[in-house]
């Protein structure tokens, strides 16, 4: 039987179901592609569920969420004086996950040196801790999750083609929410329950209008948008119905929220809302460095916009951003940018 976390029954999500449920039961690495917000994470969590490993961790490290440095230290541990200030011995989550699942979110943002020891422990179930050459055996399913598509970035030599295979055993293309509209349904209902019993509120009445103009909306931001919409409208109805009027202006209109760049679809205010929680979140269970976690991804964004506002032309993006140029060019190569910094004029 299928995790409830996983809902529903489009024609793409019976897919995905038979494939994790074949799956979930094999030591197989997975890799999840898809866009930002479509639910590789429900999937991940699922495929973890319905394993043999169920009752033993999983964890999460966000590839792209930390310098090279810091990544490191979080993935593979460390030994005492490895580096200074390291004081004392420190295992990573790789070894912190023996015998369970660890899940790395955007591995196209994986760095050279640690795609190599990455591909050790797919190869040889073995890794060495930073500072230490004796090797640490592991038992840990690893699944991968990607929006960029690493065939590509094999192509473009930022990813290592014999890790790409390795990780592409099982490959699982969860689609966006606007190729699945027949779900909303069943997700808006879920969400509903979900909220009311975390406000302590009554489950509105969805009016079938509401519904209809959810359904004919694009979801820029897939599931986590739709997430957001219906708790603000269980906080905002109070356990009334839920009319169209409680619905964001964007999804009444049709038209996508557009951040800085006007393309893009992705509103900063909720971006930087939710990077903050969940930095916070992650802080508590993961000792993650929250200040970092949340500038570095909410950066990685403005400048994303900003740079597609600006045509790519990398003179205006700087001037926009109030920063050098140089430092622009720096804060491309770092957050993996450079794919959409496509040459233009005056640059």
């Amino acid at each position: 039987m299928i995790d409830e976390l996983l809902i529903g029954a489009s024609p793409a999500m019976q897919a995905i179901y038979q494939i994790v449920h074949c799956v979930a039961s094999s030591q197989a690495p997975v890799l999840l592609l898809g866009e930002s917000g479509v639910g590789k994470k429900t999937v991940a969590q699922t495929i973890h569920r319905l394993s043999p490993r169920a009752t033993q961790p999983l964890l999460k490290i966000h590839c792209g969420g930390l310098n090279k440095e810091m990544l490191e230290r979080e993935l593979l541990g460390y030994v005492q004086g490895a580096f200074a200030g390291a004081t004392h011995d420190r295992s990573g989550r790789l070894k912190a996950a023996h015998g369970g699942t660890i899940v790395l979110d955007e591995i196209d943002r994986l760095p050279g040196g640690l795609q190599l020891q990455l591909l050790r422990v797919l190869e040889e179930q073995s890794f060495e801790r930073m500072g230490d050459a004796t090797a640490i055996a592991v038992d840990t399913r690893v699944i991968a999750t990607s929006q960029r598509d690493l065939a590509v970035e094999v192509i473009e030599q930022r990813f290592r083609e014999d890790l790409y295979w390795r990780l592409n055993v099982v490959p699982i293309c969860v689609p966006p929410l606007r190729d699945r509209a027949e779900d909303i349904p069943a997700l808006v209902s879920h969400f509903l329950g979900l909220y009311s019993r975390a406000n302590q509120r009554q489950v509105p009445h969805v009016l079938p209008e509401t519904i209809d103009a959810m359904r004919h909306y694009h979801w820029p931001g897939n599931v986590r948008e739709l997430q957001a919409t219906v708790e603000r409208a269980v906080v905002m109805a109070g356990g009334g119905e839920f009319g169209v009027d409680l619905l964001p202006a964007s999804v009444r209109s049709g038209e996508p929220v557009l951040g800085v760049a006007g393309v893009r679809g992705v509103d900063l205010e909720t971006l930087v809302q939710e990077v903050v929680e969940q930095g916070v979140r992650a802080a508590e269970s993961e000792q993650v460095e929250v200040h970092g976690y949340v500038v570095n991804r909410v950066e990685k964004e403005l400048i994303a916009q900003v740079l597609a506002n600006c045509n790519h032309v990398q003179t205006k993006a700087a001037a926009k951003l109030g920063i050098n140029r140089n430092t622009l060019y720096k804060k491309i190569k770092d957050y993996g940018l450079e794919q959409t910094a496509e040459p233009s004029e005056a640059d």
